[in-house]
């Protein structure tokens, strides 16, 4: 089978890179053909055997020139259909596996495979909504200007993301955002998709607040890698690692640490709120931590928080930390209660709420045979690994009759 990844960013930058590079590998392990198209980037490290790739988009740098043509060119891509045109007409996938594509190579792409499967050529169009980008122009369905989860745009009311100045505060920016999605809404370009597999069944019921995106969803959680048992001695603090940023919960969790001077915290990462971070005696920051530095940190934890105050979809950090043998105290919110069996490998809490935090902290930390307990139990954790998660994306890939 012939599979043409397409992700706005051929470059590791974020989830989604992760995601099309290591599914992209794994399949050409199982003899398929895989290509990649996206946008041209002097860190581009996979590709197309047509070498046809869109220009490289600098929202936050560039020519003046550049920047006063952007808000056409993200609404709709000529350039990207004619360079995809060429992948189409040299690769002929059997399937385009659609990833982030607003913005710098915008819907206008799924146009040109429709096109090209109009003239005789037979693909499916499969698309894995890694955020909210077809249902929410900010992507995040959270204002943050408030740092508010908001639903408003749901089902097509990308009015609202002009009235909250949603994409980065801005008016202008938010009139582009909005544009762009109701042009899209209108051109009816998202229904040529054939499958759209979405991370959480959370992200799925915000999916199908869009009548014709409900006949077309799956709920399936992103793969992990296998992590190899290790019976480890725990020490005695609690763990947050991610961003340090409002969304994430952290000026939430800070209150409650301030609360408990005699329960140390272990901070790993960095963000905006790091400076909050300061002076506080039971508060360890060691700054951005990874690959084996991050799993000791982790695996020598008494539990870990992660305390979202955002729709998160399906948090690494929440697997991550279980297949580790630690227990998860996390915030009842969006996708994350679909990671962590409550009651067994971790417990959750009420997002946003100090006071339950402070509660939920002060039980697990004084119960030291429950969080015993909860880390034996994650031994039996199964979350799909690349392998299963191949077993489910082929009938996706190629369905029977």
């Amino acid at each position: 089978m012939r599979i043409l990844m397409i992700n706005k960013f051929l470059y590791p930058n974020g989830g989604s890179e992760t995601y099309i590079f290591k599914l992209g590998d794994y399949l050409k392990s199982q003899g398929h053909e895989v290509q990649y198209f996206g946008m041209e980037h002097k860190g581009r490290c996979v590709g197309n055997r047509v070498n046809a790739y869109t220009s490289d988009m600098d929202f936050h740098g560039g020519s003046k020139l550049a920047k006063l043509t952007y808000p056409l060119k993200t609404i709709y891509s000529s350039e990207a259909r004619k360079k995809l045109r060429l992948v189409l007409n040299d690769f002929k996938p059997d399937v385009c596996h659609l990833n982030n594509f607003n913005y710098q190579l915008t819907p206008s792409i799924i146009l040109e495979i429709q096109k090209w499967r109009k003239e005789g050529n037979k693909c499916r169009i499969v698309f894995t909504a890694h955020d909210y980008q077809l249902v929410c122009p900010n992507h995040m369905c959270n204002n943050p200007n408030t740092g508010e989860n908001c639903e408003k745009c749901l089902g097509g009311h990308f009015l609202n993301c002009v009235k909250g100045k949603c994409i980065h505060g801005s008016t202008a920016r938010s009139v582009i955002g909005m544009l762009e999605a109701e042009f899209w809404k209108r051109n009816g370009a998202y229904n040529y998709i054939d499958t759209m597999i979405c991370c959480s069944k959370f992200l799925k019921t915000k999916m199908d607040s869009n009548p014709l995106f409900a006949q077309k969803t799956i709920a399936l959680h992103n793969f992990v890698d296998k992590v190899e048992w290790k019976d480890t001695c725990k020490k005695e603090y609690v763990l947050y690692f991610g961003r340090y940023s409002k969304e994430k919960g952290i000026e939430t969790l800070i209150q409650v640490c301030k609360q408990l001077p005699d329960i140390p915290f272990v901070f790993a990462g960095t963000g905006p709120l790091e400076s909050e971070l300061s002076g506080i005696p039971n508060v360890r920051n060691v700054g951005f931590q990874r690959g084996k530095a991050l799993e000791k940190l982790n695996r020598e934890a008494r539990f870990s928080i992660y305390p979202s105050e955002w729709y998160e979809n399906c948090p690494f950090s929440v697997m991550e930390s279980q297949m580790y043998g630690t227990p998860v105290l996390g915030a009842d919110i969006g996708g994350i209660p679909e990671l962590i069996e409550a009651g067994k490998t971790g417990t959750l809490f009420e997002s946003g709420n100090a006071n339950d935090l402070k509660e939920k902290i002060q039980t697990l930390w004084s119960d030291r045979a429950l969080t015993d307990q909860y880390m034996e139990n994650c031994k039996s954790i199964r979350f799909d690994t690349i392998e299963d998660y191949y077993k489910k994306l082929i009938p996706i890939y190629c369905p029977k009759k």
